[in-house]
Order: C-alpha cells, then structure tokens, then sequence
C-alpha cells in the first residue's frame, strides 16, 4: 500500500521505471478529503497505471491450507463484503482512468464441485458490472493448475475477463510449469507480474520461496520467449512481496530483465 504519492513517485523514479500496478485498498479506506488530494497527486504524477489491484481483510496466507479456505470470492459469509469491495474499487479505478483491476478470486473448485458454479457466478457478477464502467477484470494465478483455469475462462464465457499472469505464484503455490501455464493460457493473458521464486520441497502443501526476478525457478529469457511467441504485448509489472530489501530487489530484478533482453537482440 502507498500512503504516499509522493514517496510512491520517487521510488519509481530512483529505479528508473515509470509504469505502477496500483493498490487501489489504501484510497478505498482514505477519507474523502484525503483520497481526493491522493488522486489529485496520482494524476500529476507522471506515472503510467496498468492497472488496479485489491485484496480482502481476512484472507489468511499463513499457509496454503488456510488461503485456500479464506482467498478471494471463497468464503460464503464474506462474499456479500468482498463483492461490496471489489465495485468500490472498479468504480475508484474508472474515476482514475484504470481499465484493468486484479485480484485474487480464490481457489477454484474442480469442475464436478457443487461450488463451481457458484464461483462462475460470483466471477460474472463482479464483470457484469464491470463491464458496465468499461473496466476488464483480471483474474491473478498461481492456486490452480493453467489447464483448469482455461476451463474456467472457457465455462464464464465472459469478454471482459483476462488473467493477470504471474509466474512465480505459480511455483509458489506449486500449480505447475509458468512456462507451460503461459502456452495455456496464451491470449487470455492481459497483465504480466515478473516475479520469481523457488519450489517448496513439498509443493501445493507448503508456500515456496519468493526470491528476485532472475534469481529463481521461472527462467527471464524463456518466459520472455514463450510470452512473446503468444503474441503478448502488454505491461510487465514487477512485483516483490517477501524480501523487505524490496528496491534492491527491484534493481536486481530490472538488471535480469535488461540483461535477456539484450541477449534477445
């Protein structure tokens, strides 16, 4: 969370980066007069939004067992709120010039669950409305395998949702080859987090490591390749959570980026 644009705006010049994912709970929760003044900065900033980005009180990532119980759009009691949630933060992002907010939505049940359509539903709920503001919904990976996020994308059947594809939740959570997943899931991919990690000795039971893009399991030049060969064209956005060196992590990160590239060439 930001809290201040200004100090928001210098850390991004200090990388040398101009483009932000932003967390959009913080302004949410902001009194009026105060989130007025904090949109007011974000517009003169200088800064280039890809998109918005809103999580839920109560999800819990202690372990993957109890984010799998309370992420997202999961919990019957607190979907009525996190539905609540997500509007305000379509109709905040609108009145920025956001077109694209992600989340996560939860663990998707498997097909044959008597949830799954509940989910399904919950999922077209949110993009009807906002759809209605001009707004794509990004779904973020990294609970389930690609394959069965395919299927889901395919049973919503709904335009205005694309998926926010990032590798290193993948190999967090354990769900698979982001490589793989990229192939997959192809033109349904409509935002890119460059994140990186290592696998758990245990994976989908306990979390593996976040560690700085390039330095981990997902491989620099072939995501850029296999992104590239599904005709992506979009942002790629770093994201680092767990390393509190987190502007260090950002320059490594950009360093191993740059560094693929110019092998590219």
């Amino acid at each position: 969370n930001v809290i201040d644009v200004p100090h928001l705006v210098r850390r991004v010049r200090e990388v040398g980066l101009s483009h932000v994912q932003l967390a959009l709970g913080w302004l949410l929760d902001a009194e009026a007069p105060e989130r007025q003044r904090h949109l007011e900065a974000l517009r003169h900033s200088g800064l280039i939004l890809t998109a918005g980005m809103i999580g839920f009180a109560g999800e819990d990532y202690t372990a993957i067992s109890t984010i799998r119980q309370t992420g997202g759009f999961v919990p019957d009691d607190l979907w009525p709120a996190r539905r609540d949630r997500t509007l305000d933060a379509g109709r905040l992002a609108a009145e920025i010039g956001i077109t694209r907010v992600s989340t996560h939505i939860g663990f998707i049940p498997s097909s044959g669950d008597p949830h799954y359509t509940e989910m399904l539903d919950r999922v077209r709920e949110v993009a009807k409305a906002y759809a209605e503001l001009e707004l794509t919904l990004l779904l973020e990976t990294g609970q389930e395998q690609a394959s069965a996020l395919l299927q889901f994308l395919n049973d919503l059947a709904v335009r205005n949702v694309a998926i926010n594809f990032d590798p290193g939740n993948m190999i967090l959570y354990g769900a698979g080859d982001p490589i793989e997943a990229v192939g997959i899931l192809g033109r349904h991919i409509g935002h890119v987090h460059l994140k990186d990690a290592i696998l758990s000795d245990k994976p989908g039971t306990h979390w593996g490591r976040e560690v700085p893009f390039g330095k981990g399991q997902v491989g620099v030049e072939e995501l850029l390749d296999a992104l590239d060969k599904v005709n992506y064209s979009g942002p790629l956005i770093f994201e680092q959570e767990a390393d509190e060196a987190r502007l260090a992590g950002f320059r490594e990160s950009l360093e191993a980026l740059r560094a693929a590239e110019a092998d590219a060439a």
